[in-house]
């Protein structure tokens, strides 16, 4: 039998990092939910009341009473509906790598009775779940699709750092694989979500919302670091230009910078592989994604162009890159950007301090082989990148940034932090 009363169905949540823990702890909070992870020290930490990725706040994890965490997969027999939250990165080749999501359906799928559920959250191209997540779910499980066992999508919409957007506050794209099973999707959603719902008319339109969400930003971006570059080379402050054009009511707010993280950075090559596969070659998204990725080079060439110009040995300097995850105020390491300034800086032969006081030290080395320094030496560099907006940066005394330098040194202050003046250079 098809459970349908929302308040009925047992929760469990498959992989608890920056979307799956805000998510269980919500459910947790008004009913009983299992949040399972692979990861046993995460486990660990979570039961110790610790989130590592400062998304849910001790007491949040406290107030979530019906929250168990576990890495057992038994302890997940009970439940009739599984809530896909893990990652759907991408390839070294920029090819979606659905190897995470398609294991975790896999896992799910030997876990399968009849009358259960499986909703995904994970970021994919349209038609994933029904074409590729919905087989395996059938192969491990034995069952049939839309007659022993159903499927919903509702695409994640975490904003990690962002303590103002929390997922209540959201609102919630909802679908099912029947009109039945999209009204119970929507029910569950709606017992959490304040922010209202949205049920698509499909998984696939719910799968389409989401991947143009980002990508619709990333196209943004990239129009103003190509304005940022035209206009350094007219001379011409890209920040005042934007706050002058901001005074129009339609002028939408975006900054030049790096674009990193696992959405904006990632999901634009999901549509464009689809749209490959479906026999049309994206032109301005995959532009938009080419100028986006030269950034951090873009940021080097100028900041060794006016090293030079000022008389610095670039073969044999030193330089403080302030800053590493790839947003402000969070430690969120995913696809960071500002790797691509470090690399770049080291194949001119600079040597790199990288400070960040948010990011986690053992993993920046496990992810990217950077060791963290523990404070910037004043008086040490000949360049000195501000590459993040972290609220401890933003407080700092320019003077203070400044005295990082040597006499002679460089201030490229990426995300135009500082007082114009303060700097030398800024997008």
């Amino acid at each position: 039998m098809f459970e349908t009363n929302p308040n009925n169905r047992r929760i469990a949540v498959i992989g608890l990092g920056y979307v799956g823990l805000p998510l269980a702890a919500a459910f947790g909070k008004i009913g009983s939910v299992v949040g399972y992870d692979i990861n046993p020290s995460r486990i660990a930490a979570l039961r110790a009341g610790h989130d590592a990725t400062q998304e849910v706040e001790s007491d949040d994890l406290a107030a979530a009473a019906g929250l168990a965490f576990t890495t057992d997969l038994a302890e997940l027999a009970a439940c009739d509906t599984y809530i896909v939250t893990v990652p759907t990165p991408i390839t070294a080749g920029k090819q979606p790598d659905l190897s995470p999501l398609l294991s975790a359906s896999k896992m799910v799928g030997e876990l399968l009775k009849p009358g259960d559920l499986v909703i995904y959250e994970s970021t994919v191209y349209p038609g994933a779940t029904e074409e590729d997540c919905v087989p395996v779910l059938e192969q491990a499980s034995g069952l049939t699709f839309n007659t022993d066992f159903f499927a919903g999508y509702s695409p994640e919409r975490i904003n990690p750092g962002d303590k103002k957007h929390r997922i209540s506050d959201i609102c919630k794209v909802t679908s099912g694989s029947t009109p039945e099973v999209a009204d119970l999707v929507d029910a569950l959603y709606a017992r959490i979500i304040n922010a209202g719902t949205h049920k698509a008319e499909s998984i696939r339109v719910a799968e389409a919302a989401k991947v143009i969400e980002n990508t619709q930003r990333d196209l943004n971006i990239a129009l103003v670091n190509e304005l940022a570059m035209i206009f350094g080379r007219m001379d011409i402050d890209t920040e005042a230009v934007l706050r002058a054009a901001g005074t129009k009511w339609n002028f939408l707010p975006f900054r030049p910078g790096l674009v990193g993280g696992h959405c904006i950075g990632v999901d634009p090559y999901y549509l464009t592989h689809k749209a490959e596969a479906v026999g049309h070659h994206p032109q301005i998204i995959l532009a938009g994604r080419r100028l986006n990725d030269s950034m951090g080079g873009y940021v080097v060439s100028q900041l060794v162009k006016r090293m030079m110009r000022d008389g610095i040995n670039v073969a044999c300097a030193r330089v403080l890159v302030m800053g590493l995850t790839f947003k402000e105020n969070c430690p969120d390491l995913r696809n960071t950007r500002v790797v691509d300034i470090i690399e770049e800086l080291k194949d001119y032969g600079i040597t790199v301090d990288v400070y960040d006081p948010h990011a986690d030290s053992q993993a920046a080395q496990a992810e990217y082989g950077i060791s963290l320094i523990e404070e910037p030496q004043p008086g040490a560099y000949d360049g000195v990148v501000l590459a993040v907006a972290h609220r401890e940066f933003k407080a700092l005394d320019p003077v203070q940034i400044r005295s990082y330098g040597k006499e002679q040194s460089v201030l490229y202050d990426v995300k135009s932090c500082l007082p114009k003046e303060a700097s030398d250079l800024r997008l």
